[in-house]
Protein backbone atom coordinates (compact mmCIF):
# COMPACT_ATOMS: atom_id res chain seq x y z
CA UNK A 1 0.00 0.00 0.00
CA UNK A 2 1.31 3.45 -0.91
CA UNK A 3 2.56 5.46 2.03
CA UNK A 4 0.75 8.75 2.73
CA UNK A 5 2.94 10.59 5.24
CA UNK A 6 0.73 13.68 5.47
CA UNK A 7 -2.39 11.62 6.15
CA UNK A 8 -0.54 9.43 8.63
CA UNK A 9 0.65 12.49 10.55
CA UNK A 10 -2.93 13.77 10.78
CA UNK A 11 -4.15 10.38 11.97
CA UNK A 12 -1.72 10.61 14.89
CA UNK A 13 -3.84 13.49 16.17
CA UNK A 14 -6.70 11.06 16.81
CA UNK A 15 -4.59 9.44 19.55
CA UNK A 16 -3.23 12.68 21.01
CA UNK A 17 -4.70 12.31 24.50
CA UNK A 18 -2.68 15.32 25.71
CA UNK A 19 -5.31 17.44 23.93
CA UNK A 20 -8.13 16.10 26.15
CA UNK A 21 -7.89 18.70 28.97
CA UNK A 22 -8.20 21.50 26.41
CA UNK A 23 -11.12 19.67 24.78
CA UNK A 24 -12.99 19.52 28.10
CA UNK A 25 -12.40 23.23 28.67
CA UNK A 26 -13.59 24.26 25.21
CA UNK A 27 -16.61 21.96 25.52
CA UNK A 28 -17.64 23.71 28.73
CA UNK A 29 -17.25 27.09 27.05
CA UNK A 30 -19.35 26.04 24.06
CA UNK A 31 -22.08 24.65 26.32
CA UNK A 32 -22.27 27.86 28.35
CA UNK A 33 -22.06 30.12 25.28
CA UNK A 34 -24.97 28.42 23.47
CA UNK A 35 -27.40 27.01 26.05
CA UNK A 36 -30.52 27.42 23.89
CA UNK A 37 -31.41 24.19 22.11
CA UNK A 38 -33.14 25.91 19.19
CA UNK A 39 -29.99 27.94 18.51
CA UNK A 40 -27.87 24.80 18.66
CA UNK A 41 -30.26 23.08 16.24
CA UNK A 42 -29.89 25.99 13.82
CA UNK A 43 -26.10 25.88 14.04
CA UNK A 44 -26.09 22.12 13.55
CA UNK A 45 -28.21 22.60 10.42
CA UNK A 46 -31.34 20.74 11.54
CA UNK A 47 -33.67 23.06 9.54
CA UNK A 48 -31.56 22.40 6.43
CA UNK A 49 -31.45 18.62 6.73
CA UNK A 50 -27.64 18.58 6.60
CA UNK A 51 -24.80 20.24 8.54
CA UNK A 52 -24.65 24.03 8.32
CA UNK A 53 -20.88 24.35 8.71
CA UNK A 54 -19.83 23.23 5.19
CA UNK A 55 -22.16 25.84 3.69
CA UNK A 56 -21.21 28.89 5.78
CA UNK A 57 -17.48 28.19 5.62
CA UNK A 58 -17.63 29.02 1.91
CA UNK A 59 -17.91 32.75 2.65
CA UNK A 60 -14.54 33.32 4.37
CA UNK A 61 -12.67 30.82 2.20
CA UNK A 62 -14.20 32.14 -1.01
CA UNK A 63 -13.55 35.77 -0.11
CA UNK A 64 -9.97 35.07 0.91
CA UNK A 65 -9.27 32.98 -2.18
CA UNK A 66 -10.64 35.76 -4.38
CA UNK A 67 -8.47 38.33 -2.58
CA UNK A 68 -5.40 36.15 -3.16
CA UNK A 69 -6.08 36.01 -6.89
CA UNK A 70 -6.63 39.77 -7.15
CA UNK A 71 -3.42 40.38 -5.21
CA UNK A 72 -1.51 38.92 -8.14
CA UNK A 73 -2.51 41.85 -10.32
CA UNK A 74 -1.92 45.59 -9.71
CA UNK A 75 -4.74 48.07 -9.21
CA UNK A 76 -7.01 45.79 -7.13
CA UNK A 77 -6.04 47.03 -3.68
CA UNK A 78 -9.48 48.36 -2.68
CA UNK A 79 -11.32 45.26 -3.86
CA UNK A 80 -8.84 42.92 -2.18
CA UNK A 81 -9.16 44.85 1.07
CA UNK A 82 -12.94 44.55 0.91
CA UNK A 83 -12.70 40.79 0.30
CA UNK A 84 -10.29 40.27 3.18
CA UNK A 85 -12.69 42.12 5.49
CA UNK A 86 -15.64 40.16 4.16
CA UNK A 87 -13.84 36.91 4.89
CA UNK A 88 -13.11 37.99 8.45
CA UNK A 89 -16.79 38.90 8.92
CA UNK A 90 -17.76 35.40 7.77
CA UNK A 91 -15.52 33.65 10.29
CA UNK A 92 -17.92 33.95 13.24
CA UNK A 93 -20.86 31.94 11.82
CA UNK A 94 -18.44 29.41 10.35
CA UNK A 95 -16.65 29.00 13.68
CA UNK A 96 -19.89 28.85 15.68
CA UNK A 97 -21.42 26.12 13.52
CA UNK A 98 -18.17 24.18 13.45
CA UNK A 99 -17.73 24.30 17.23
CA UNK A 100 -21.31 23.17 17.82
CA UNK A 101 -20.77 20.12 15.58
CA UNK A 102 -17.36 19.50 17.16
CA UNK A 103 -18.84 19.51 20.67
CA UNK A 104 -20.97 16.46 19.79
CA UNK A 105 -18.29 14.49 17.94
CA UNK A 106 -16.35 11.45 19.10
CA UNK A 107 -13.13 11.97 21.04
CA UNK A 108 -10.81 11.15 18.12
CA UNK A 109 -12.61 13.65 15.90
CA UNK A 110 -12.56 16.23 18.70
CA UNK A 111 -8.79 15.95 18.95
CA UNK A 112 -8.34 16.53 15.23
CA UNK A 113 -11.05 19.18 15.23
CA UNK A 114 -9.42 21.13 18.04
CA UNK A 115 -6.22 21.45 16.01
CA UNK A 116 -8.35 22.38 12.97
CA UNK A 117 -9.95 25.18 15.01
CA UNK A 118 -6.58 26.40 16.30
CA UNK A 119 -5.14 26.56 12.79
CA UNK A 120 -8.25 28.43 11.64
CA UNK A 121 -7.74 30.93 14.45
CA UNK A 122 -4.15 31.44 13.30
CA UNK A 123 -5.30 31.99 9.71
CA UNK A 124 -7.86 34.55 10.86
CA UNK A 125 -5.19 36.36 12.87
CA UNK A 126 -2.99 36.65 9.79
CA UNK A 127 -5.92 38.11 7.88
CA UNK A 128 -6.61 40.62 10.65
CA UNK A 129 -3.00 41.80 10.37
CA UNK A 130 -3.37 41.91 6.59
CA UNK A 131 -6.51 44.04 6.88
CA UNK A 132 -4.82 46.47 9.25
CA UNK A 133 -1.83 46.77 6.94
CA UNK A 134 -4.03 47.37 3.93
CA UNK A 135 -6.18 49.97 5.69
CA UNK A 136 -3.08 51.90 6.72
CA UNK A 137 -1.72 51.95 3.18
CA UNK A 138 0.82 49.15 3.53
CA UNK A 139 -0.63 47.00 0.75
CA UNK A 140 2.53 45.02 0.05
CA UNK A 141 2.72 43.86 3.67
CA UNK A 142 -1.02 43.20 3.54
CA UNK A 143 -0.54 40.91 0.57
CA UNK A 144 2.22 39.01 2.35
CA UNK A 145 0.08 38.38 5.43
CA UNK A 146 -2.84 37.38 3.20
CA UNK A 147 -0.64 34.82 1.46
CA UNK A 148 0.43 33.39 4.80
CA UNK A 149 -3.18 33.40 5.98
CA UNK A 150 -4.40 31.60 2.86
CA UNK A 151 -1.71 28.91 3.19
CA UNK A 152 -2.69 28.45 6.84
CA UNK A 153 -6.42 28.30 5.99
CA UNK A 154 -5.67 25.70 3.30
CA UNK A 155 -3.86 23.52 5.85
CA UNK A 156 -6.84 23.90 8.16
CA UNK A 157 -9.13 22.88 5.29
CA UNK A 158 -7.18 19.65 4.94
CA UNK A 159 -7.76 18.93 8.63
CA UNK A 160 -11.44 19.81 8.28
CA UNK A 161 -11.78 17.42 5.36
CA UNK A 162 -10.21 14.68 7.47
CA UNK A 163 -12.71 15.32 10.28
CA UNK A 164 -15.64 15.20 7.86
CA UNK A 165 -14.67 12.44 5.45
CA UNK A 166 -12.29 10.20 7.38
CA UNK A 167 -13.78 10.59 10.84
CA UNK A 168 -17.33 10.98 9.60
CA UNK A 169 -18.51 14.03 11.55
CA UNK A 170 -21.74 15.22 9.93
CA UNK A 171 -22.15 12.11 7.77
CA UNK A 172 -25.30 10.00 8.07
CA UNK A 173 -24.78 6.57 9.65
CA UNK A 174 -27.92 5.17 8.00
CA UNK A 175 -27.35 6.12 4.37
CA UNK A 176 -26.86 2.48 3.24
CA UNK A 177 -29.81 0.96 5.11
CA UNK A 178 -32.03 0.59 2.02
CA UNK A 179 -29.54 -1.82 0.43
CA UNK A 180 -29.30 -3.96 3.57
CA UNK A 181 -32.96 -4.56 4.37
CA UNK A 182 -34.90 -7.49 2.82
CA UNK A 183 -37.72 -6.34 0.56
CA UNK A 184 -41.39 -6.84 1.40
CA UNK A 185 -43.04 -7.48 4.72
CA UNK A 186 -40.82 -9.11 7.35
CA UNK A 187 -41.71 -10.64 10.71
CA UNK A 188 -40.33 -8.63 13.64
CA UNK A 189 -41.92 -9.86 16.87
CA UNK A 190 -45.28 -10.53 18.49
CA UNK A 191 -47.53 -7.68 19.60
CA UNK A 192 -47.93 -9.18 23.07
CA UNK A 193 -44.18 -9.10 23.65
CA UNK A 194 -44.17 -5.29 23.39
CA UNK A 195 -45.08 -3.17 26.41
CA UNK A 196 -47.35 -0.26 25.57
CA UNK A 197 -45.48 3.05 25.60
CA UNK A 198 -42.06 1.46 26.06
CA UNK A 199 -39.15 1.43 23.63
CA UNK A 200 -38.07 -2.01 22.46
CA UNK A 201 -35.57 -3.53 20.05
CA UNK A 202 -36.40 -5.63 17.00
CA UNK A 203 -34.70 -6.99 13.89
CA UNK A 204 -35.48 -7.05 10.19
CA UNK A 205 -32.86 -9.28 8.65
CA UNK A 206 -29.59 -7.94 10.13
CA UNK A 207 -30.97 -4.41 10.63
CA UNK A 208 -31.83 -3.46 14.23
CA UNK A 209 -35.05 -1.51 14.84
CA UNK A 210 -36.33 0.59 17.68
CA UNK A 211 -40.02 -0.15 18.30
CA UNK A 212 -42.76 1.70 20.14
CA UNK A 213 -46.18 0.19 20.76
CA UNK A 214 -49.17 2.51 21.13
CA UNK A 215 -52.23 0.32 21.58
CA UNK A 216 -52.66 -1.69 18.38
CA UNK A 217 -50.15 0.46 16.49
CA UNK A 218 -46.38 -0.09 16.40
CA UNK A 219 -43.93 2.58 15.26
CA UNK A 220 -40.57 1.39 13.95
CA UNK A 221 -37.34 3.19 13.03
CA UNK A 222 -33.82 2.04 12.30
CA UNK A 223 -32.22 1.69 15.72
CA UNK A 224 -28.80 3.08 14.71
CA UNK A 225 -28.74 6.87 15.25
CA UNK A 226 -27.95 8.72 12.04
CA UNK A 227 -25.58 11.04 13.94
CA UNK A 228 -22.90 8.75 15.35
CA UNK A 229 -24.60 5.38 15.54
CA UNK A 230 -26.01 5.34 19.07
CA UNK A 231 -28.57 2.61 19.99
CA UNK A 232 -31.91 4.41 20.06
CA UNK A 233 -33.67 1.57 21.89
CA UNK A 234 -31.51 2.42 24.93
CA UNK A 235 -32.58 6.05 24.76
CA UNK A 236 -35.36 8.00 26.41
CA UNK A 237 -38.99 8.14 25.36
CA UNK A 238 -40.35 11.68 24.98
CA UNK A 239 -44.05 12.30 24.35
CA UNK A 240 -45.27 15.88 24.01
CA UNK A 241 -48.07 14.93 21.62
CA UNK A 242 -45.67 13.44 19.10
CA UNK A 243 -43.91 10.34 20.46
CA UNK A 244 -40.15 10.76 20.10
CA UNK A 245 -36.98 8.92 21.01
CA UNK A 246 -33.86 10.63 22.36
CA UNK A 247 -30.50 9.07 21.51
CA UNK A 248 -28.58 8.06 24.67
CA UNK A 249 -25.23 9.20 23.25
CA UNK A 250 -25.63 12.82 22.09
CA UNK A 251 -29.34 13.57 22.77
CA UNK A 252 -30.57 13.78 19.17
CA UNK A 253 -34.37 13.51 19.13
CA UNK A 254 -36.39 11.79 16.39
CA UNK A 255 -40.13 11.49 15.81
CA UNK A 256 -41.18 7.86 16.12
CA UNK A 257 -44.05 8.49 13.69
CA UNK A 258 -42.00 9.95 10.84
CA UNK A 259 -38.32 9.45 11.66
CA UNK A 260 -37.78 13.20 11.26
CA UNK A 261 -35.19 15.09 13.31
CA UNK A 262 -36.80 17.08 16.12
CA UNK A 263 -33.53 18.15 17.76
CA UNK A 264 -29.87 17.81 16.76
CA UNK A 265 -26.99 17.21 16.64
CA UNK A 266 -28.33 14.78 14.05
CA UNK A 267 -29.46 16.38 10.80
CA UNK A 268 -30.35 13.24 8.79
CA UNK A 269 -33.69 11.55 9.58
CA UNK A 270 -34.04 7.96 10.72
CA UNK A 271 -35.30 5.51 8.06
CA UNK A 272 -38.87 4.58 8.98
CA UNK A 273 -40.57 1.20 8.65
CA UNK A 274 -44.24 0.68 7.90
CA UNK A 275 -45.81 -1.85 10.23
CA UNK A 276 -48.89 -4.08 10.34
CA UNK A 277 -50.31 -6.64 12.75
CA UNK A 278 -51.10 -10.06 11.26
CA UNK A 279 -52.64 -12.56 13.70
CA UNK A 280 -50.76 -11.03 16.62
CA UNK A 281 -47.46 -10.79 14.75
CA UNK A 282 -45.77 -7.46 14.05
CA UNK A 283 -44.51 -7.21 10.48
CA UNK A 284 -42.50 -4.35 9.00
CA UNK A 285 -41.15 -3.15 5.69
CA UNK A 286 -38.90 -0.24 4.88
CA UNK A 287 -40.86 2.86 3.85
CA UNK A 288 -39.83 3.88 0.37
CA UNK A 289 -38.79 7.53 -0.12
Amino acid sequence: MKSLPLLESVQHLEKASWLDPAIKTVNRIVKKAVPQRDVRDLLHGVPLGHPLHPAVVQLPLGAWASASILDLFPGNEKTSTLLVGTGIAGVMPAAASGLIDWSKAGRGAQRTGLVHAAVNAAATSFYWVSLIQRCTGHHRAGKVFSAIGFATASASGFLGGHVAYRQGVGMSRVIDIAGQVPSGWQRVTTLDSLSDGQLAKGLVGETPLVLLRRGQTVHALVDTCSHLGGPLNEGKMIDDGDPCVECPWHKSVFSMRTGGVVHGPATAPQPRFETRIVEGTVEARLQQP
